[in-house]
Parts: C-alpha cells; sequence; structure tokens
C-alpha cells in the first residue's frame, strides 16, 4: 500500500508520465525536490524515472538516441533556465532540482544568515579552499559569467588545472553560493554561472529569516508528502544532519499531526508515515503558480466494487484524476459548481511576503 503511493507520487507508472514542461514543473512543485537522473537509494523522486513511466529504468546503450533521456536531458536545462526551478548539487554531491517555494529551507539549512560577502570570513575560517575564495571573487566583480570567461578571470584555463576549477564549483554549488543558471549549446557548450543572491533574490531573503529548526520542520514535511514513508536514519543521512536534530523535528512534526507511526506488520516503529496527502496534483492545468497557495483536501471517493479508493482520486477515461476544488478565490464555473456540492474550505494562508507560524504552513510560503 505505502510502496504504491510512493509509485503514484513519483510517476512510477506509464499512465501518469512527464510528458511536457509544464508537467515537469508540476511534477517538482509536488515532490518539493527530486534528481535528475541518479536514484537515491533513501528514496527521492527521479526525473528520469517519471519521464520513463517506471521505477528503475535500464541505462540505453544508445542514450543519444532514446527519447526518455533527450527529454529528460532537456527538461533538466529547460526548468532552471526559465527559473521555474532551482538546480544545485544539494543532496550526496548530486544534483537535484528544487522548488523555489521550499529552496528557502534548503538555504536557512545549509548557509544560515550568510550573505555572498561572507565568503571572506569562511575562506579565513578555513572553510573554503582558496580556488572558490578567487572564483568568488571574480563573480562578485561580474556576474553572470560563462564558464570560459570564469576560468580566464581566475587564470585557470590551463587544461592541468580543470580538475581544481570543477572540484572548486563543485564545492560552492553544495555551499549555495552560485547556481548554474543556464547551459549552452552554441556556438559551444558551456555553463552560465551567477551569484546565488543576484539569481534568487527574495527566496535567499526568507531563507535568512528562517531558523535551522523550522527549515528542517519544512524538508521532512514536504519530502514525507512525496515519498510517503521513511525513517529518521535515513533522512539523517539524506540531509546530512546529525540525528539528534532529525529527532527533535521528528517529534515536533508528530506532535502537530503532520507525521504518524503506524504499527506495520514487519516494521519497528521507526516507520514515518505521512499524515497528509499532496493536496496540489500536477494533473490540474489551473493551479496557481504562487508559492504561497495551497489547495484544499481531497474528497474521499468509491470504487465501482464499493471499495473505498484513495482520498482524494478518483478513476476517469484517462486515468487517475483528482477530485479537488481550485480554491474558493477563483470565480470560475467549475469551482462555483464543486463549492456548492463539496462546500470545502481552503488550507494555508495566501500570504506570501513571509512565511507561515506553524509546522504544516511552512511547506508552502
Amino acid at each position: 500500500m505505502l510502496a504504491a503511493r510512493r509509485r503514484h507520487s513519483f510517476r512510477q507508472i506509464a499512465t501518469r508520465r512527464v510528458r511536457s514542461l509544464e508537467a515537469a514543473r508540476a511534477f517538482v512543485d509536488q515532490v518539493g525536490f527530486c534528481s535528475t537522473f541518479y536514484v537515491f537509494p533513501e528514496g527521492v523522486a527521479c526525473l528520469w524515472e517519471a519521464v520513463a513511466g517506471r521505477r528503475r529504468p535500464r541505462w540505453p546503450r544508445h542514450s543519444h538516441h532514446d527519447p526518455d533521456v533527450g527529454l529528460t536531458w532537456t527538461l533538466k536545462d529547460q526548468l532552471p533556465a526559465r527559473r521555474h526551478v532551482f538546480y544545485g548539487k544539494l543532496l550526496k554531491g548530486h544534483p537535484i532540482l528544487v522548488a523555489l517555494d521550499l529552496f528557502p529551507a534548503f538555504y536557512a539549512l545549509v548557509r544560515g544568515r550568510q550573505r555572498a560577502r561572507d565568503y571572506e570570513c569562511e575562506y579565513e575560517a578555513g572553510r573554503l579552499s582558496l580556488t572558490a575564495r578567487r572564483i568568488m571573487a571574480a563573480l562578485g566583480r561580474e556576474s553572470p559569467q560563462y564558464t570560459r570567461g570564469l576560468r580566464a578571470e581566475c587564470f585557470m584555463l590551463e587544461p592541468a588545472k580543470t580538475h581544481e576549477f570543477d572540484r572548486a564549483m563543485a564545492e560552492l554549488q553544495r555551499g549555495l553560493w552560485i547556481a548554474k543558471t543556464e547551459e549552452r549549446y552554441e556556438p559551444s557548450f558551456s555553463y552560465r554561472w551567477d551569484l546565488l543572491e543576484h539569481w534568487l533574490p527574495r527566496e535567499v531573503a526568507e531563507g535568512r529569516r528562517l531558523s535551522r529548526e523550522r527549515a528542517l520542520d519544512c524538508l521532512v514535511t514536504r519530502y514525507l508528502r512525496g515519498a510517503v514513508f521513511s525513517n529518521g536514519a535515513l533522512l539523517a543521512r539524506l540531509f546530512a544532519v546529525p540525528p539528534a536534530e532529525i529527532d527533535g523535528a521528528l517529534a515536533r512534526l508528530e506532535r502537530a499531526g503532520i507525521i504518524r507511526r503506524p504499527p506495520i506488520a514487519g516494521h519497528r516503529r521507526g516507520l514515518l508515515v505521512s499524515a497528509s496527502r499532496p493536496a496540489r496534483s500536477p494533473v490540474l492545468p489551473g493551479w496557481p503558480r504562487s508559492p504561497s497557495t495551497r489547495g484544499p483536501p481531497c474528497a474521499p471517493s468509491m470504487s465501482s466494487s464499493g471499495r473505498p479508493r484513495a482520498r482524494g482520486w478518483s478513476a476517469g477515461r484517462r486515468g487517475m484524476r483528482c477530485a479537488v476544488a481550485p480554491p474558493p478565490t477563483w470565480t470560475s464555473r467549475c469551482h462555483r459548481a464543486r463549492s456548492r456540492s463539496a462546500a470545502i474550505s481552503p488550507i494555508g494562508s495566501t500570504e506570501a511576503s513571509s512565511p507561515s507560524t506553524s509546522a504544516e504552513g511552512c511547506v508552502g510560503w
């Protein structure tokens, strides 16, 4: 049951495959963050799996001619270039796509209240390499820059210095100092880099206002809504935080009723399950893109055999559809018809200027 819910959420089903840019953006917004091609053993959504519509697809022998690999590569280039998501090496050194409404939580967990100019303090404290310091100084003088121009600014155009430059760039990406904003293919292949403060100023400002405890609560809540289940040890390993901090976050979320520990045969009490399903459905084209608005809860439905179906999902001619009414602020004819029949009130706040005060509302700013 839990594994089936995870496959449905991660779109590891042929009928729920990601086939367009809008579907990919809705998928990232639903799960919070996902990898591009790498399959995390801890259970993280993967864009390639969602495009292929199956779990752990085999890498093709001729990958340049595979349609699923080609579409995944195009989507992971276009989403950050259009500033729909953040792309960077945040989890265990692997690149992931992060929804912009969740990115402040990552920033608060990694950088806290630091600004871009604080790289000098990090270097003096021994937490930043000399090459990374030179790259930050070059981007501080002029940004954004393409890779070749940035290497020229740092006097690292020699082939022997390529490994040192790449290692410093990966270090700055993991530390959320810089961001890759574009991949250029003509006239030659190159990346474009920018300071994170310049590229996402609003999200960085929100992350600087978040406490570390609130940020961890948001990350765990959003992850479990997409992954459905996990345990404390896997969460500590995934987010690279001490187990004591994870235990504190889980205790707070359990008291708030956001997660629960169900008694499942064959598992100890360490199994964690999200107490709520994702409120937004990626198959609905009209959901607002404001990160501060979340949809109402799904209404239960019954199958043709009389058994209760998964809450909020109903079978249609084209597969599973979410029986969710849009927020009541809309004036569409569809909403008025549904609101009269369902009379469901919305959840969450519509204020986008500051994060919510509760752990439940902290997922959507």
